[in-house]
């Protein structure tokens, strides 16, 4: 029995943070970092059965083309993905009146659909990326034990080999794969790459304003990565996290994102609203054929 200290339950029976019930929640998830944005996606939708926000979390569960989908917004940074990710499994996964494991695991389908900024300049403003792999540069995931395949485990040798060779990192990455069918599904004619998951906005993603930073050759040397065709293509604040978790949890996971900074060429988008519900859109639309 898992004592309530643990999993915190409000009075009505919902999840301590996100103030959901079981019911509530569909079996595809959509993660968005801003909570304006859920409501931004489930415009499109045909019906809107939930709304449910407590804090920055908030819920929108609905049909779109006869699919039901959660729109949920989980605020910036893996410590908040901490908290998602462990509050949806409890929903599908832990009988919250008994505080009891269920026999029959439900495994949640979660889409992370994102902003970011490119590493290298030949990357377009307004472009759709899809994170291959996530690079966790945040610590979340040395709190848990992740088991890593075998593919995780070359990308993490060509990683070290080439980028610690320069730099000293200021934190030790772990290293986590997209669910390849939703990569191949979802993914498809997006930009590939490996998706920096950083601690921060600003000194953790090569950003100097006042404070400097402790080391400054971090972004020159995430650049120069290659592995079978594959750069460091990005970077944002909770991919990483929400692979690494639904990973270890048994759901799948994909994070899509459009690029609304160059760091390289220090442009940012000049629509970036625009290219945002381009992507709701493009992903809605792949999603309702999941």
């Amino acid at each position: 029995m898992i004592p309530e200290s643990e999993l915190i339950l409000n009075l009505d029976g919902s999840v301590y943070h996100l103030n959901l019930r079981p019911e509530q929640l569909a079996d595809l998830v959509l993660t968005v970092g801003d909570p304006e944005r859920v409501g931004q996606i489930s415009q499109h939708f045909d019906k809107i059965e939930h709304k449910v926000s407590k804090r920055e979390f908030v819920t929108h569960t609905g049909q779109y083309k006869g699919k039901r989908i959660s729109v949920v917004s989980t605020g910036v940074g893996t410590d908040n993905i901490d908290i998602v990710l462990n509050e949806l499994d409890a929903l599908v996964n832990i009988d919250l009146e008994a505080r009891r494991q269920r026999s029959t695991l439900r495994s949640l389908t979660i889409i992370r659909i994102g902003t970011t900024g490119a590493l290298h300049a030949d990357t377009p403003l307004n472009e759709f990326v899809v994170s291959a792999f996530a690079i966790g540069m945040d610590g979340l995931l040395h709190y848990y034990p992740l088991d890593n395949n075998a593919d995780e485990y070359m990308f993490q040798h060509e990683f070290m080999e080439q980028v610690g060779r320069e730099v000293q990192f200021p934190i030790r990455p772990y290293f986590v794969q997209a669910d390849q069918e939703l990569l191949a599904q979802v993914g498809e004619d997006m930009l590939r790459g490996a998706t920096l998951t950083n601690a921060g906005f600003y000194a953790p993603q090569g950003r100097s304003i006042r404070a400097g930073l402790a080391e400054s050759g971090l972004m020159d040397a995430f650049r120069k990565f290659e592995y079978r065709q594959l750069r460091v293509s990005n970077l944002e604040m909770e991919t990483a996290g929400i692979y690494g978790l639904s990973r270890i949890l048994g759901h799948r996971a994909l994070s899509c994102s459009v690029v609304l900074a160059n760091r390289e060429t220090k442009e940012f988008s000049s629509t970036p609203a625009e290219a945002v519900n381009r992507l709701i859109e493009t992903v809605l639309d792949r999603v309702s054929r999941l």
